[in-house]
């Protein structure tokens, strides 16, 4: 499974260039505050394993207008350290690499 490349921004960490990028509209449980928002990410130059990281934060665009804290890149950096600590190889090919970081998240349901 490839990003998207429309919408996807580029980050580098720790010298390697990744491409990551979060659905613009939220999902309808997302959108009800039911699920926290998720993004994924890849290899930039050799996409092979995704990894989707699922916060511990409503999407911002969600329906109830749930403040949401936007994504920054450093988030997304600490993401991607913490998966390659946990086994995540974006260059093999392979199922999506699921990263759960939702732990505080509190749902509206």
């Amino acid at each position: 499974m490839t990003l998207v490349k429309k919408g996807s921004r580029r980050i580098t960490v720790d010298g390697v260039m990744y491409r990551w990028r979060l659905r613009g509209r939220p999902t309808y449980t997302q959108g009800l505050v039911w699920s926290p928002l998720t993004y994924a990410v890849e290899h930039a130059e050799t996409p092979g394993t995704t990894l989707v990281i699922k916060t511990s934060r409503p999407h911002p665009s969600n329906w109830l207008g749930r403040q949401a804290d936007p994504v920054l890149p450093s988030d997304v950096g600490d993401g991607i350290r913490t998966a390659r600590a946990n086994g995540w190889t974006p260059e093999s090919p392979g199922s999506p690499f699921r990263l759960d970081q939702s732990e505080d998240f509190v749902s509206s349901g």
